[in-house]
């Protein structure tokens, strides 16, 4: 486990992300079209900062899947009203994330792994918590095919914690055939039916 933890992991995530980004170019290339239309001059790119690795600031890379509506305030409307058509689809199928093979590719993230959360929970997380930082993030991970956000913060971060200290080939490799399966299956999309989860605040 510690050859593929300290090496090997990172060359089998440049090698697959660098020939996903190859093979899927035409896919990506068609939604880049698609989602310039549908997001109505909003751009098909979003980009926020995200802590990796030994929690290092680094810029995520997704598709977007809103427009940039806002209310005669000038103030952004809520997600649910600003997501398309196409970008509920995008998000159903998980094609928002493919951009973010570049992001492993040059070494942000893993293809498996905990995922990415917003600067702002570093503050909230006890110090098991904290250890999510311990590896790089991943476009997916243990916590996302157990539930993904249709599951409680607590269970999701202590998914995390269980990943980091069970990592494996053989753990990564059943993550890939739970994630294309729970793709397919457009299961544990969103919570609820809202657009996005709830915010993470230290106790959900």
């Amino acid at each position: 486990m510690n050859l593929y933890k300290n090496g090997l992991k990172r060359t089998v995530d440049v090698l697959l992300s660098g020939g996903a980004l190859i093979f899927l170019s035409p896919i990506i290339l068609v939604l880049i079209v698609w989602l310039h239309f549908a997001n109505r001059g909003a751009g098909v790119f979003f980009r926020q900062e995200r802590p990796g690795k030994n929690a290092k600031i680094f810029k995520i890379i997704k598709f977007k899947t809103m427009t940039d509506k806002r209310d005669e305030n000038g103030k952004l409307l809520p997600d649910v009203q600003r997501l398309t058509k196409v970008g509920r689809f995008v998000r159903s199928c998980s094609l928002d994330e493919l951009p973010q093979l570049w992001n492993v590719f040059i070494g942000d993230m893993s293809l498996i792994g905990p995922r990415p959360l917003m600067p702002q929970y570093l503050s909230l997380y006890s110090q098991r918590q904290a250890r999510r930082h311990e590896v790089r993030p991943g476009i997916t991970g243990w916590a996302q095919v157990n539930g993904r956000n249709n599951i409680s913060w607590v269970k999701k971060l202590e998914y995390d914690i269980w990943y980091i200290d069970n990592l494996s080939f053989m753990l990564d490799l059943k993550i890939v055939f739970l994630t294309i399966y729970k793709v397919f299956a457009r299961k544990d999309i969103s919570k609820g039916g809202e657009a996005t989860t709830e915010p993470f605040n230290g106790n959900n």
